[in-house]
């Protein structure tokens, strides 16, 4: 107990300390006639992912970490360098940072018409090293937990270890069983690793403070992939019976055939059950990170409202910037669990028996 209210207490300090930091290291407008603030353009800026992991900034040098560039062009072949060479000459080996257009934000070149073309980019991104680097923090710390209970499974469990086993156990006895069933055990490892997945990832997503801050889970192309996990778990292990529920439903003949009209339905939701999961996830952090943005950026719009009105903004935007963090971490583990749970709950309707399998049995 001890150690939990150490753990809460800590995640408490972070936040408030984090979020000073982020309020801190904004750009002060100039003395004189405040810069208009372009919010939607702020908090897009910070949503999106980048090249360049900036971290703050000290009068009118940016503290920033560059990260490998990785892109194939038709015309020219491979490319790799640094994200600092573009910062240093704008231009570098004929690839640009697309500055507007449909690939802003992107590295483009240009054809030999002068228009904008994408090539094959595999680059180490701000998302994708964060992606990394949480995936590295997630395996060394089940692999402790592991250790743990391999030096001795009978010992009660304290302190981190401890904390681990509250979260598994609950997964795994309160969701994972009871919504898959009998054979529950084959799809516990995937269940659990998604679900420490995004909950790590939401933690880290938080903090706004290097190595956290990335947009991770907030990102639509990871909510993809771990629906598309789901999916082809749910499909290639449903049974029969699920298919035949499908395809042949037991409706009325006429719901059936000639024209396929439950069929059709059924199909259209096995393709909307992963939607669900993936855009659930995606909107809800994407939300969460918004939310937190903007109400940072009431202390820059309310610059040119005067010292108190803008002294009495900055108080109640810290006060429900640290408030809306601490709701964060409640949604970083909601998230997961429901992830987790319609995982849960998909694969055991496609684990589903004949319903006369049971009268056989009696």
């Amino acid at each position: 107990m001890n150690s939990l209210r150490k753990i809460l207490s800590l995640i408490v300090i972070t936040l408030f300390l984090s979020t000073a930091f982020a309020f801190g290291k904004e750009e002060v407008p100039a003395a004189g006639k405040p810069e208009k603030l372009d919010v939607k353009e702020l908090i897009l800026e910070h949503l999106a992912d980048s090249y360049t992991w900036h971290i703050t900034k000290i009068g009118e040098t940016d503290i920033a970490i560059p990260l490998p560039v990785i892109v194939y062009s038709k015309t020219t072949g491979w490319h790799v360098f640094m994200s600092s060479a573009f910062h240093e000459k704008g231009e570098y080996e004929g690839l640009i940072i697309a500055a507007e257009g449909k690939y802003k934000g992107k590295i483009v070149e240009k054809d030999a018409k002068g228009n904008e073309v994408k090539p094959f980019d595999i680059s180490i991104t701000k998302v994708v090293f964060s992606l990394l680097f949480n995936s590295t923090l997630l395996i060394f710390i089940i692999l402790m937990v592991a250790r743990s209970y391999k030096k001795d499974t009978f010992e009660s469990k304290k302190g981190f270890v401890g904390f681990m086993e509250l979260f598994i156990m609950n997964i795994n006895d309160d969701v994972i069983k009871p919504c898959i069933g009998k054979d529950y055990r084959k799809f516990s490892p995937y269940l659990l690793t998604v679900f420490f997945f995004i909950f790590l990832n939401n933690l880290i997503g938080i903090i706004p403070i290097f190595p956290g801050g990335a947009n991770v889970t907030g990102n639509i192309a990871i909510t993809f992939t771990l629906a598309i996990c789901t999916f082809l778990i749910v499909n290639i292990f449903g049974t029969k019976e699920y298919w035949r529920e499908i395809f042949w439903p037991d409706v009325p003949v006429w719901l059936k055939v000639p024209l396929p009209l439950m069929p059709a339905i059924e199909l259209v939701g096995v393709f909307t059950k992963p939607f669900a999961l993936m855009i659930r996830l995606f909107a809800n952090m994407l939300a969460g990170h918004s939310i937190i943005l903007g109400l940072t950026c009431l202390v820059f719009v309310t610059v040119s409202l005067g010292p108190a009105m803008n002294a009495s903004m900055t108080v109640v935007s810290v006060l429900f910037t640290v408030f809306i963090n601490l709701v964060e971490v409640l949604v970083a583990y909601i998230q997961a669990y429901v992830f987790v749970l319609l995982s849960a709950v998909f694969i055991g309707l496609a684990r589903v028996e004949p319903h006369h399998a049971h009268k056989v049995k009696e």
